[in-house]
């Protein structure tokens, strides 16, 4: 039976100091660091082992996976870095704290950017857009692995974990909205008889 398992990095600088962090490349807290260490040991406990690890391309979720893989004393697995893992871009958000984003452009709008679906803020993406390069890319590079057997962690980032979950859990775009993705929480699910069951 092969297992899919997503973690979203631990907490990094800017997610503590509510920035938009977008495609930057703030380090992990030492509470990040806490809890990318917990995840591995939660997923060890677990008896869980992997075949494949899927990461983007920006630090943190590079970071919290080696940790991970630390804690599973895993020296060796095969592992690819893919922009299409990448977090949403945020446009003219990035790097700016969310108060002051409300401040400038007004509460109603700053959560309309944050929490629409296809709506995305200047020059950014929207979590449509995102799930566009993020979807394709799993159901052609890591979907077959999983259908032929292999399990495979992800570590990656909230909105991109989002668009993956919207799809393996048959979610609306209204549905996908209201999940939450926590910082070094592991979702695991089971592949059997073509679905994917959370565990």
């Amino acid at each position: 039976m092969a297992y899919l398992t997503l973690v979203r990095h631990g907490q990094s600088e800017w997610n503590k100091k509510n920035l938009f962090t977008g495609w930057e490349n703030p380090g992990l807290t030492d509470q990040g660091l806490s809890e990318a260490r917990e995840t591995g040991l939660a997923l060890k406990a677990g008896g869980l082992k992997y075949d494949y690890l899927y990461t983007s391309v920006l630090d943190r979720a590079i970071h919290t996976a080696n940790i991970i893989l630390d804690a599973l004393d895993v020296r060796e697995i095969k592992t690819i870095r893919n922009m299409a893992l990448n977090e949403r871009d945020y446009g003219d958000l990035t790097g700016l704290n969310k108060d002051d984003a409300r401040k400038k452009w007004g509460e109603k709008q700053v959560h309309i950017w944050r929490r629409s679906y296809d709506i995305p803020p200047p020059s950014g993406e929207s979590l449509k857009d995102t799930a566009d390069r993020v979807l394709p890319y799993f159901r052609k590079e890591i979907l077959p692995l999983i259908v032929d057997g292999n399990s495979v962690l992800i570590s990656a980032h909230g909105n991109s974990l989002r668009a993956l979950a919207m799809f393996i859990e048959s979610l609306t775009s209204e549905e996908i909205l209201k999940k939450e993705i926590s910082t070094g929480q592991p979702i695991t699910y089971k592949y059997k008889d073509n679905s994917f069951i959370e565990i």
